[in-house]
């Protein structure tokens, strides 16, 4: 059994929780999400907690305590909300927002526009530092990885996009051929 399926979810103020079937819909200040329960999960709604139940079989077990994260990811998403931060590093790498694209020049002979989803925002400050925000962990996640998938970091000078506090293992450059 999972002790983490067991533990019952705080609903922060202003969030409202509505089942309806398998799909949960949870709103809050910061967004709407929705998500659809797996057969044999099922949640109980008290007053301020939601506890996730399974049935007995091992399917339901082994998904309690995943259903369990996500929906309380759900509630903390609408709630307070997710940020992701990443750096840019490089001699002329920059990055700027316009509306809805984060415009990036990272060693490319063309400026890459990358169209963020819904419900994300990106924020640029000092040109190299971008800060993503939205109310889906999951989502932020994913577009966090697309942005740096564009230029990855490289080990032998660190240039790229890269998380923030993420670490890059250098590797030695080239020895001088006379070097014995």
């Amino acid at each position: 059994m999972s002790r983490v399926g067991k533990a019952p979810i705080k609903i922060a103020s202003g969030v409202k929780i509505d089942i309806k079937g398998e799909l949960l819909k949870v709103e809050g200040p910061k967004g709407k999400l929705s998500f659809n329960l797996p057969t044999g999960v099922t949640l109980k709604v008290d007053a301020q907690e939601i506890k996730v139940v399974n049935d007995a079989d091992s399917e339901s077990t082994a998904l309690q305590g995943v259903i369990r994260t996500q929906v309380q990811n759900m509630v903390t998403g609408v709630s307070t909300g997710f940020t992701r931060e990443l750096d840019i590093v490089g001699v002329g790498y920059r990055a700027a927002t316009k509306g809805n694209v984060l415009s990036l020049t990272v060693g490319f002979s063309h400026v890459v526009d990358f169209k963020l989803p819904d419900g994300i925002q990106a924020k640029v400050e000092n040109n190299t530092h971008v800060v993503l925000s939205g109310s889906d962990k999951m989502v932020i996640g994913m577009v966090a990885d697309k942005i740096r998938g564009i230029r990855p970091p490289e080990p032998y000078q660190g240039k790229g996009i890269r998380y923030t506090n993420e670490h890059i293992i250098r590797k030695a450059g080239k020895a001088a051929a006379g070097a014995k």
